[in-house]
Order: structure tokens, then sequence, then C-alpha cells
């Protein structure tokens, strides 16, 4: 009979549990090798002849069990690679109760960037979702908590950091031993170490706790920003929480070369360079936004996901969306002047575009083995659940909601939960049946629909699944909480309405006046899409100043996917878009900006592309004329960021010719170090469209730049703006320095998307991806995040005919980590391709009707 092991999708026993392990660690940086001792205290709840660990390249050594006085060697040590894991097999049964596991073994770095991996000059480990099994031999799934004692074994001249504080040095022979405090109990993938010629900001307190922010000693200079955002945010969150920081201290690194953005380690959070340093005269609001999000999200991350935990992944979410929503709700509280809930709904809508996918997937689905896991690390998970918990807050409302949150937390201390734990809380708290509203919306793949008519003061609801692809019909229905906002001539009101039903009719209260305008997505916090009838989007259309910038956005985006699924005319789309003419607000407009590029990206070519970009320099021209490009004293960060929106749309998509010239100049004299030449937040844009008509000596100048450049966002615009060049000849070099190490591994996956979307370089680039497809993929590094990315890339490609080889590619040559990833790009990519044979005649057409 078979070993449960052979099993790819086994799952440890629950009757041998670890309580603690004590283990020293050491490691040969020059061999990229290690060695590990460690004893684990274990409770056996039956006799056993059994002890299964988690093992990924490890050799182990000598093995011993002792209990009550006694010791036991395994008759065997199988390794079983199936299951990742080895079985200690003894020739009699181990007694039940308390025991320990002492275990030695040697293994090597991994070459990518999890387990423990060496990033340029430092030494880091990335264990989520199952990778601390490639450097312990451990109990390596969420729900085996345990306190961790470690110590490790380094070269001198290192800084070492780990989850606890050093309680001592010493010196070992040749090499240094630190000891680090033990841990709370901790889920294995939570375990961190770093260790390199890191330097640290001085250490200081926020609320009692010590904080810490370290990087690279060059570029020490830029961590000073996440480390006033840790103070800030850390105190605001053990108030929401009402518990305190449970890990003694907040070290917070930034790595030279990371997957993901940031991992949450408990006490070692360590980030990508690009989430964490930044200076912050010359970083653009958006990147300062940005790297406040993150750290907020990892800080929540240590009582949401740390203190209480996941039992398995396929709560994934339960870590990630509550992290997700709760960044932007302190940061928001923190910094109310950056609007923080417009970029939230930015990020959400990324999440209703893949989730009107036939291939999407639930928020919480079913995940049969840790490698299945990497795939929910997407905008499902965290958007689209980060999104889902806003809006049953905003039903429950804020009190309630954090009340029931608080006593999840005390009553799943140092423990694992699963999402019902959650909803029980919520819903006790509240007072309200929070289980079967919750559950219908992580549990259901997709979103409604929600169709509006306005006949006097009766509106008429109904609710559909929506689909992106044209003619798909399905029956879920979902418990919609639907907010509307509406005008008569007695003002402004609210109504909530609970639908439930596939059609409801609802009377407006208030006045008896007729309606002059009804948004039924008040707020943008809802997740679903809203279709008004004639008169309705008539009288939105006409009074677009009346709605807040969240429905003036939400009223392009839903239009637009209408459009997408066929079932709105791009010709009524582009009308809309032109009555957002001297549009005031930055966010509305880069959702407006976002949209057109897609028009002008895919729909037009030729003399049509022409005109669309003449029409786009009408709309939004004016704008960027009466604003300028040199800010004025005292002006807001509302001017600055509508500056940068329309030089956008002004300079990137319509590629004004005078608007580019500007752009020209004033990169040339930043790039000799003129400060002033360009405010911060139009760098990105103006280095991305001089570069796309650059030519070899600006080419050179950047690419001198990317490895020496210490600001990681700045480095980052520089190695983006390489696959810019639109020079057939320098495009062709662009593409030969993804195999260089100019693009760390972290890269890869963007700078091949900024490749195909490449106009010029596009062709040529994806007959060479096709002919060295493994070479491609082989520069993710193995990384599950980066291997998915590679793959969504692919839908910058055009036509029918690149459909089909991209189809018959991964066909040929699959990639196993992106399976699910595969799915949805070929989907959106079919739809992108049929969108652009079904529309493009209608849009040349409207073209023509233009003054």
């Amino acid at each position: 009979m078979a070993h449960p092991t052979e099993d790819k999708n086994f799952r440890l026993p629950t009757t041998v549990r670890p309580r603690r392990y004590a283990a020293t660690l050491t490691l040969d940086l020059e061999a990229r090798a290690l060695s590990g001792q460690q004893t684990v205290d274990l409770e056996l709840a039956q006799p056993t002849r059994e002890i299964i660990l988690h093992a990924i390249a490890l050799q182990v050594g000598e093995v011993t069990f002792r209990a009550s006085g006694a010791s036991h060697r395994p008759a065997s040590i199988d390794v079983m690679p199936q299951s990742e894991t080895v079985v200690l097999r003894f020739a009699e049964a181990l007694p039940a109760g308390a025991g320990s596991l002492d275990v030695a073994w040697t293994g090597r770095f991994t070459e990518g960037l999890r387990g423990l991996y060496l990033a340029g000059k430092v030494a880091a480990t990335q264990f989520e979702a199952a990778d601390a099994r490639r450097v312990f031999p451990c109990f390596d799934e969420p729900a085996f908590k345990a306190r961790w004692a470690l110590t490790v074994r380094v070269p001198q001249g290192n800084t070492v950091l780990s989850n606890g504080a050093v309680v001592k040095e010493e010196q070992d022979g040749a090499l240094r031993r630190v000891t680090f405090q033990e841990t709370e109990v901790l889920s294995s993938y939570l375990i961190a170490l770093v260790v390199g010629p890191l330097t640290g900001t001085a250490e200081e307190r926020a609320q009692g706790v010590p904080v810490r922010t370290w990087a690279l000693t060059e570029k020490a200079h830029l961590t000073r920003f996440g480390q006033d955002v840790a103070l800030n945010v850390l105190p605001r969150l053990q108030d929401y929480f009402g518990l305190p920081y449970a890990y003694g201290k907040v070290d917070q690194v930034g790595i030279p070369d990371f997957e993901a953005g940031a991992m949450e380690n408990a006490g070692l959070i360590t980030y990508r360079e690009v989430t964490l340093l930044l200076d912050p005269t010359t970083a653009p609001l958006s990147v300062q936004k940005r790297v406040a999000e993150v750290v907020t999200h990892e800080l929540a991350h240590q009582w949401f996901g740390n203190w209480v935990t996941m039992v398995w992944w396929d709560d994934l979410w339960l870590n990630e969306a509550f992290a997700t929503w709760m960044a932007f709700k302190i940061v928001d509280q923190w910094r109310p002047d950056w609007r923080m809930w417009l970029d939230f709904d930015a990020h959400k809508a990324s999440a209703l575009h893949l989730d009107a996918l036939s291939s999407t997937h639930p928020i919480r689905g079913e995940v049969r083995n840790a490698g299945e896991a990497g795939e929910n690390f997407d905008v499902i998970t965290y958007e689209k659940g980060g999104a889902v918990l806003r809006m049953i807050e905003g039903f429950l409302g804020e009190n309630a909601f954090r009340d029931g949150i608080r006593q999840y937390m005390r009553k799943h201390a140092r423990a694992n939960a699963v999402a019902d734990d959650l909803w029980s809380a919520l819903g006790e708290a509240a007072k309200q049946p929070v289980v079967e509203l919750a559950n219908a919306w992580i549990g259901q793949s997709g979103y409604p629909l929600v169709s509006v008519s306005v006949s006097g003061r009766t509106l008429t609801l109904t609710q559909r699944r929506f689909y992106s692809e044209p003619g798909m019909r399905s029956d879920e229905r979902w418990p919609v909480p639907v907010v509307l906002r509406f005008a008569d001539d007695s003002g402004v009101h609210e109504q909530r309405v609970l639908l439930r039903d596939a059609q409801t009719t609802v009377t407006l209260e208030g006045s008896t006046a007729p309606v002059r305008w009804l948004c039924a997505n008040a707020g943008a916090t809802g997740f679903y899409r809203v279709a008004y009838d004639a008169n309705a989007m008539k009288g939105l259309a006409a009074n677009l100043s009346a709605l807040a910038p969240s429905e003036r956005i939400a009223l392009l985006a839903d239009q637009w996917a209408r459009v997408r699924a066929g079932e709105a005319s791009v010709a009524d789309f582009l009308d809309l878009a032109g009555r957002y003419h001297g549009e005031q607000d930055d966010a509305v407009l880069d959702e407006l900006v976002g949209r057109l590029a897609y028009v002008e990206g895919r729909l037009v070519e030729g003399e049509d592309q022409e005109r669309f970009r003449r029409w786009v320099e009408r709309l939004l021209g004016d704008g960027l004329k009466k604003l300028g490009w040199q800010p004025a004293a005292g002006e807001s960060d509302r001017d600055r960021l509508r500056r940068a929106a329309l030089v956008r749309a002004v300079g990137g998509l319509a590629r004004s010719p005078e608007t580019v010239a500007e752009a020209r100049g004033r990169v040339a004299r930043m790039l000799q170090g003129e400060k002033d030449a360009l405010e911060p937040n139009l760098l990105d844009t103006a280095v991305s469209m001089v570069a796309r008509a650059g030519d070899t000596a600006l080419f050179e100048q950047l690419l001198a730049r990317v490895p020496t450049e210490p600001d990681p966002a700045t480095q980052r615009r520089y190695l983006m703006a390489l696959a810019a060049f639109e020079d057939p000849a320098l495009a062709s070099r662009a593409q030969g320095l993804l195999f260089t190490e100019t693009v760390k591994t972290q890269d890869s996956a963007g700078f091949i998307s900024g490749l195909l979307a490449n106009r010029t370089g596009r062709d040529a680039w994806w007959l060479r991806m096709q002919q060295q497809w493994k070479e491609v993929v082989g520069r993710a590094g193995g990384a599950p995040m980066l291997l998915r990315r590679v793959v969504e890339a692919l839908g910058f490609l055009r036509t029918r005919a690149q459909l089909e080889q991209a189809r018959a590619l991964l066909d040929a040559q699959p990639i196993p980590e992106a399976q699910q990833a595969t799915r949805q790009t070929l989907e959106r990519l079919t739809q992108d391709v049929a969108l652009r044979e079904r529309a493009a005649p209608e849009v040349s057409a409207w073209l023509k009707r233009q003054p």
C-alpha cells in the first residue's frame, strides 16, 4: 500500500505537534552552504512509529527522539520528494506525551528568491508559503505553531537579524555566534533571517516598541521615511486591535532582490527595496503612498496573520484581505490629505477586471497543497477580499466591525482560525447575520451587475453575474448591500437597500420632487458594477460635478466594462469621456487617461490613431497649459498630481510634439544634476516619454545609471525606460539586457512586460520569446509570483495570430506554478483581440464625426 507521503497533497497528521524549536544554523556565505542542529520539543497525542517532517534538498544526518529518559534512533529516514517530506521510521512505537527530537542536517542556499538565498551582498530568507523546509527540517504548515529559539553562526563583519532581539554575541572560532530572543508561538513561514552589510536607523520607540529600519550601508540615507511610517502607524494599529504588539521589536529591512513587495515575518519585516526606501524630497507622492501602504500592510499582519493565523492556505485571504483593507484605513487616519481610499478603489479595479473572467476563483477556495497556495497571492485574495471587508464594515458600521475584530483576536490569540470564526465574532458584535452575507461573497466567484431603472420616485434594481465575455450568462445571486445617493429639488439623499433577489422595486425616500440624478454605488464602496438606463445615465452625465470623485471614476469604469462585455457601444463611452473636459480631480484624470490609453493602444491605427491623439489633446490640453510645468509656491499635492496626470495624457498618450519637447529638455537638465528641472511627480512620465523617442546617447546614459543608482524607485525608472526606446536597434539592445545582470531577478517580469508594451519592438521580442522561452522563464528564478507575472505579460500582445501563438506556446511548454494565470491571461487576451476586431471600426467612424 502506498504511503500517504507519496501524494503531493499530503497534509501532516495532527497527532504530532511541535511546541518549541531550539536551532543552531551555520552559514557559509562564500560556498552558499548551511548546516544545522536543532531540538524540537514535541507533543504526541498517541503512540506512533513515525514522525514526518518537511524538508527540501536537505541532507538529514543524525536523529534522536528522547522521551521518559529513553532514546530512540530511527530505523530508516526516507525522503519523499512528492510531498517534500522526510519520514522518520522507528522500530518501536514512541510513547504518547512530551518528547524531544534532535536533528542534524546540511543543505545549500536556494538558487532563486526563496528559502535562504543571496541577494547581492545580503543573505535573506523568504519562507511563505512553504519554504522554511528548504532551511530547517520542520512542521511547515501554518497550523503547527511553536516557539523558536534561534542561534546563528556567520562570518565576521555582518549585521545579523532575526525575529527576536539579539540576546548574546560571542566569538566562535572564525565565526560570530549570535543568539536571538525566543519568539512567541509562530508558524514556520514567519521565521526569518537576514545577514549582510546593513546599517540601521537609531532605535526609536512607538508606545514602547523598539523600531529600526535597515538597508545596505550605501542606501542608509533612504531609511528615514519608512522608519517614520512605522512609528506613526504602529500606535494606531495597537489602538484598533485593542492588543499590544507581541513580538518585542520591529526591524524593517530592504532586500536588494526580493520576490514579493514585502513579507510580514514576526518582528523582522523584509521588503523589496522600492517598497521601503526613498528620499521624500525627490520621491513622487505615489511612491511615498505606496511605501506607507506596504509598511502598514505588513505591520497589520503582526496581528492578523501572525497573532491569529489561518489553519490552512485556503484561508490565505484571512491574512491578506484584512491587511490590505487595514493598511488603507490606518494610513488614511494618519494622512487624510492623501485620500487613500481613492487609491484603494484603483487597486480594486484590477480585481473587478479579473473577477469578470470565467477563469477567476473565489476569495476562499480549495487549496490542495502548498504549491497551489502560491497562485492565490493575487488581486482576488488581496484587493477583492479587502473590498468585501470594506463593504461588510459599511453594512455593519465601523464600531461594531472593530468590536468584532477585537473579540476575534482575543478568542483565537496565539492560535489558528478559519473564516467562520471571524464571521461569528463580527455577527455577535453587530447582532447581524454576517455568516450568510460574508460567505456568499468569499465562497462564490464573480460579482453582480446591478441594473438601474428610474421612473419618478420608483427605482427598479436587478442583478445578475457580470462577465466580460459577451453573451455569457449564469444564475448566481448575491446579497448586495446597495447604497443609493440621489438628488431632487430638496437636496441630496442617501438610502440603503439589501438586494437579495433577481429584481427588487424600491420607493425612494425623501421629498416627492422628481429625481435629478441617482448614483447606485454611493462612494463606490460596493464590489459590483452598475448599468443605468438611458434616463438615469443622462441625469448623471449632466451632473458629473455633483458626484464624488470615486463615483465619477466608477461611472467611467463601469461603462467601459460594459463596452468590453458587448453591452454598451464604444462610441457612447467616448461621448461620456468627452464630458470629463475640464476635470480637476487627479484621481479621476488617472482613470480617464487609463481608459483612453487602452483605446489609443489597441483600437486605433494609422490616421485614426493620430486623430484620436489630437482629440485627447483637445480634451485635456487646456488644463496642462493653465497649470504649466513649474509648480507655484505653496502649490497643493492635488495640483501637482493633476499636472502629472495631464502630462501623461498630453505628452504620454497624445504624444503632443510640444509637450514631448518640453519634457526632453527638462529630462536632460535633470540628468545633468538640475534638481528642480522636473517636479518629482513628473519624473516617471517624463523619462518614459522621452525614452520612447530617445537616441543612443540617452540609452547609454540611462544604462550607465541603472547599476549605480542608490534610490530604488529611480533605478527602476531608468531600467523601465530602457524597455521603452522605440528605435528598432535600441529596442533590440534592450531585449538583450533581460539576460544580463542589469535586470535583477525581481525585475525580470516587469521588464518583460515593458518590452512587450513597446510598439516597435513588440513583434521582434515576441518572436525571440518564443524561441528562447526556457531562458525567459528561467529569469524568474523559479519564484512563483514572478512566473505568474511572466505569463500575465503576454496580455500585451495584440493580434489574433499572436493569441494563437501564445496559446500554442503555453500548451507546449506550460508553467506548472502559473496554471491559473495561464487560463486567465489567455481568456483576457482572447477578449482583447475580439474587442479590437469588433470596436475598431466603430471608433474610426466616431472619430470621423468629431470636429
